[in-house]
């Protein structure tokens, strides 16, 4: 999409993939680590879950914690929304029904390699951006543009991430 398009109301995605030289079950067992890419990213610091939950399942609940030089640091509590084993995770921040944003992990086997893709969605629901870009609505697509540019760069390091260690694991390149 062209930045200068750029609407909080149309729910800008962004979408990163990686092959990884290891097969499915491995990688799988690395992303449904929900900690794991406060290893890479330069926001995401860590990951808990809430109610009693060990792992995934639809309606297992997390709250993550970020930090941001700009905002500082909060939490979102998360509600996983679809659960796959070894193909799908997909989870809403704050409110499911409205969530401030979707993100969702697959995995897909080409041979003995796997294709993980990590894809988000801004919005709909209420977040700290909507309330940026309702304070200064004449900046919305450069607010939008700049953080697109920011979840493309830790994304793309989190799944790096995880391919070299899949890969170090297996004993493939790293």
């Amino acid at each position: 999409m062209d930045s200068a398009g750029l609407r909080y109301t149309d729910g800008p995605t962004v979408e990163v993939d990686v092959l990884i030289d290891a097969p499915t079950e491995a990688v799988w067992e690395l992303v449904t680590d929900m900690s794991l890419p406060s290893r890479f990213s330069g926001e995401f610091q860590g990951a808990e879950w809430l109610d009693g939950a060990t792992g995934p399942a639809v309606g297992a609940r997390f709250v993550g914690t970020n930090e941001h030089p700009a905002i500082g640091t909060w939490q979102t509590t998360s509600t996983i929304v679809e659960y796959q084993p070894g193909r799908c995770l997909e989870y809403a921040v704050q409110d499911p029904a409205q969530p401030a944003a979707r993100w969702r992990i697959t995995l897909e086997p080409e041979g003995d390699r796997t294709r993980l893709r990590q894809w988000m969605r801004i919005g709909p629901g209420p977040s700290p951006l909507r309330s940026a870009i309702e304070a200064a609505p004449e900046k919305e697509a450069r607010i939008l543009d700049r953080r697109m540019s920011e979840l493309r760069r830790n994304m793309t390091a989190t799944v790096r991430g995880i391919k070299e260690l899949a890969e170090a694991a297996r004993g493939g390149p790293a």
